[in-house]
């Protein structure tokens, strides 16, 4: 490809991505010299504040005027952060084309500030402390704990010493409380009791033939 050919081709290419995804994308055209560059095409230039004719980088420095660096620009770059001198956040790649008399670079450079700024709105607006499901569950295991603890207050006879009349006094006074509405309370109860489940069902029948 011809110099002139080349360089037509990247300008339908850098005007038709800018023209695609919107005034928030420039693309640029670049000639390179070593490490100084010079911007002969520029499109939705207002992304960086450069023009045609400009000699500046992405950075806001001007090549022509600083002296050489170890930065190698003559590589290709995908997808790379960069803080703009306006302090934009701007995501840029850059794409070299290389012939006998000519080495031109596509620069893409698309600002992402409000997206970022909405990507962390985002994530406070869909942050949660935990599952509402878990967290009932764990409400009513904290309610069946504290009136399981004041039931048995009220029975005053430690647990292993109960007999089969203050154990059904107890699951008594628990049934009163509403604690065997809640979920899980039945494990619960007779895990506290040393007895299975089947025994407090068994209870709670009998106190509804009483």
């Amino acid at each position: 490809m011809k110099k002139d050919e080349a360089y037509d081709f990247l300008c339908k290419v850098a005007e038709g991505l800018a023209l695609m995804f919107g005034p928030n994308c420039e693309t640029i055209i670049h000639e390179m010299n070593g490490q100084r560059i010079k911007n002969l095409a520029v499109y939705n230039g207002h992304v960086t504040g450069r023009k045609a004719g400009s000699t500046t980088s992405i950075f806001g420095k001007d090549t022509a005027l600083e002296e050489e660096t170890q930065q190698n620009l003559d590589f290709d770059y995908q997808n790379q952060m960069v803080l703009g001198p306006s302090g934009r956040q701007i995501k840029s790649s850059t794409y070299h084309l290389r012939g006998e008399d000519y080495h031109y670079a596509l620069g893409i450079n698309f600002d992402i500030t409000v997206m970022e700024q909405m990507r962390g709105i985002l994530k406070h607006m869909t942050n949660v402390e935990g599952d509402l499901l878990d967290s009932i569950e764990e409400k009513e295991h904290t309610n069946v704990e504290k009136i399981f603890d004041s039931c048995l207050e009220m029975v005053n006879r430690p647990l292993e010493k109960m007999k089969k009349g203050e154990r059904l006094m107890l699951v008594k006074l628990l049934k009163e409380k509403g604690v065997f509405n809640l979920q899980r309370s039945v494990p619960y109860v007779a895990e506290r009791m040393g007895v299975s489940k089947y025994t407090i069902y068994n209870y709670l029948n009998e106190l509804e033939n009483i």
